[in-house]
């Protein structure tokens, strides 16, 4: 009976915690969710689509090498997909730093701290 017991604590503790709720999702976290399934889908055709080509010029190289190759069959024509549906933000509006600007100087100078700041060694 105590093990029945324990058996079902145990049950009940490990299994509360899973049926929680988590709270809904924010607006923000939804549209980055749905952009990124854009992009994801977006990356799926164009992957889809280079390998569309490659098979087409695979094809082309073994019928044109090939004197025993059958006939071609028709095919429909690689499918592309166009530019990305998502346009990334521009590099300054993701909070990147600006890459530095050239040196008009060289990174050092034979001068000691002291003469640089004007004091005396002791």
């Amino acid at each position: 009976m105590r093990s029945s017991t324990l058996a079902a604590l145990i049950t009940i503790a490990l299994t509360g915690p899973t049926l929680a709720k988590l709270p809904p999702p924010s607006d923000e976290a939804k549209a980055k969710a749905a952009q990124d399934a854009a992009k994801s889908a977006w990356s799926a055709k164009v992957d889809a689509y280079k390998v569309c080509q490659i098979e087409d010029r695979l094809a082309r190289q073994y019928h044109a090498s090939s004197k025993d190759a059958p006939a071609t069959i028709p095919t429909p024509a690689c499918a592309d997909p166009g530019p990305t549906p998502v346009a990334d933000k521009p590099l300054e509006a993701s909070e990147a730093h600006s890459p530095p600007g050239k040196a008009t100087s060289p990174p050092s100078t034979n001068a000691t701290s002291a003469e640089l700041t004007g004091t005396r060694k002791k």
